[in-house]
């Protein structure tokens, strides 16, 4: 037997957000006449439906959550719902998406594997969870659990949510339906405490009588006890199903929760995680590499004064580096580590990190030297190189002027500075240059005090593994490639030469 892991041993495998009341919708709806299918909603054409799919930033935070039958499933996604109680949540479960058995497989019903992938109407399950994605109400099938069939006059309307939770045993089986999540949960369980609960579910819960839910497991071993007979049922549908779809699912999660709901440490810091995302910039949702300093009211003042065209010069300075230093200090938390142990004056041992030694700046000149003496005031020491790019008027062209770097840069990590991300051109074209000269791309921290989402796309597509640490994320570029509502020029306001 292999050694079992820890709860926060299986959290910590995870890798690596607006403000609404209410939970899920559970009323059901009458279809009218007017109802070609249970699923059926006004969709815009296909131009707008391939738009509105594009516009990523709108698209709510979709998590799955696998695991075997009665593993504790439902109960996780409970737990989850209850704690984001301040943020829309709706629950998509799998099961909903059953397909309704013919005439033939009814009277054959015991020879039926509901574990099975061929179960499900995959397509169905796409379609709806693309269109919330996308924005739109949608009509949840009701599956009749007792007779096998859909309710075919009823469905569930879900409506567009900050969350979408879909949640089902083999949810984690089609890649199509893994690329549309955001975070992937497996609830790992004991197989006989799963086999118990999946027989009190189907009774209580589902409304069958024992003999009825039995049926399955007697219809094939009549001359066995009907104990042994429910083993062999496990055993000849729900447990092949399970070594051979569910548990080689489990290899795509992101966290695996042991105990499923009663690992309450679990479901906590999963929750955690989820409202760090909800409350992140919609561009972090899309590039991971993207950090935002959290945001406080003194942030919010200290961005209103620089901002602000009256401030003084004086003032401008002064609030510029105090938001410059808080963005340093973010960006050398990226920075590798290792543990180091000293003496405290109490003869007590004390356990940390040490920071990394091989670091350099590289400001783009001449805003990105505003950033320069807080890195300084940082890092005792620190090399410093420079680099100098001609824009050639506004049409965003740009040239390589001067570049001075420290020779062993490419054994360094690199903070390059430019207090205002714009275009990304100058960025792009500095990150080529560091890599030219053997920086690792995974080894550049970008600096910046605001970000224009245009500079933010253009970075980060061409350089995904670079990190980008900035204070505050704008609305877009105008015309003449400013950043709006930006803070000016920032290099002329900070050293004076503005007119």
């Amino acid at each position: 037997m292999p050694e079992e892991k820890t709860s926060m041993e299986y959290v910590m495998e995870a890798a690596s957000g607006a403000h609404f009341s209410g939970l899920r919708v559970d009323g059901l709806l009458r279809s009218s006449s007017s109802l070609s299918s249970p699923t059926s909603t006004s969709s815009p054409p296909p131009s707008s439906l391939s738009a509105t799919i594009t516009d990523s930033s709108k698209q709510p935070f979709v998590i799955g959550v696998s695991g075997g039958t009665a593993s504790g499933k439902t109960t996780v996604c409970d737990l989850i719902i209850q704690q984001l109680h301040d943020h829309r949540v709706v629950l998509v479960n799998q099961d909903s998406f059953y397909r309704g058995l013919t005439a033939e497989e009814s009277e054959h019903v015991h020879e039926y594997n509901f574990d099975h992938p061929d179960a499900f109407d995959t397509e169905q399950l796409l379609e709806c969870v693309g269109k919330l994605k996308c924005g739109q109400s949608v009509h949840v099938p009701i599956y009749d659990f007792k007779n096998h069939r859909r309710c075919s006059e009823s469905f569930r309307q879900v409506n567009a949510s900050d969350v979408i939770i879909l949640e089902g045993i083999l949810v984690f089986h089609d890649q199509r339906v893994r690329n549309l999540m955001n975070m992937k949960i497996f609830v790992d369980t004991d197989a006989d405490v799963r086999l118990a609960r999946r027989i009190r579910r189907d009774t209580v819960e589902r409304g069958r009588d024992v003999n009825s839910v039995l049926e399955q497991a007697s219809a094939n071993f009549n001359s066995l006890p009907i104990f042994t007979a429910v083993s062999s049922w496990y055993a000849k549908f729900v447990k092949p199903a399970f070594d051979d779809f569910v548990l080689p699912s489990k290899k795509y999660a992101d966290v695996i929760i042991p105990r499923g709901g009663d690992n309450h440490v679990a479901v906590d810091l999963i929750v955690q995680h989820i409202h760090t995302k909800l409350g992140q910039h919609d561009l972090c949702k899309i590039y991971p590499n993207v950090y935002v300093i959290q945001s406080t009211f003194q942030i919010r003042g200290m961005h209103t004064l620089i901002r602000d065209r009256e401030i003084s010069k004086h003032d401008f300075v002064f609030y510029s580096d105090r938001l410059i230093r808080l963005v340093v200090e973010h960006g050398l938390g990226h920075l590798p580590f290792t543990e180091k142990q000293v003496v405290t004056p109490t003869g007590s041992v004390y356990t940390g990190v040490d920071f990394c030694k091989k670091l350099c700046g590289v400001s783009i000149v001449r805003s990105g030297e505003s950033m320069e003496n807080a890195l300084r005031a940082c890092c005792k020491g620190i090399k410093i190189g420079k680099i100098l790019i001609h824009r050639d008027g506004d049409n965003g062209q740009q040239q390589l002027i001067y570049e001075k770097l420290p020779k062993d840069i490419s054994e360094r990590h690199v903070l390059l500075l430019d207090p205002v991300l714009a275009t990304g051109n100058s960025a792009n074209q500095a990150i080529e240059l560091l890599i030219q000269k053997g920086v690792p791309e995974s080894h550049i921290i970008f600096l910046n005090l605001i970000s224009a989402p245009e500079g933010i796309h253009c970075v980060c597509k061409r350089f995904p593994a670079l990190k980008i640490v900035t204070s505050e994320i704008d609305e877009a570029l105008n015309d003449e490639f400013r950043v709006i509502p930006g803070l000016g020029e920032f290099g002329d306001r900070y050293f004076g030469t503005d007119d």
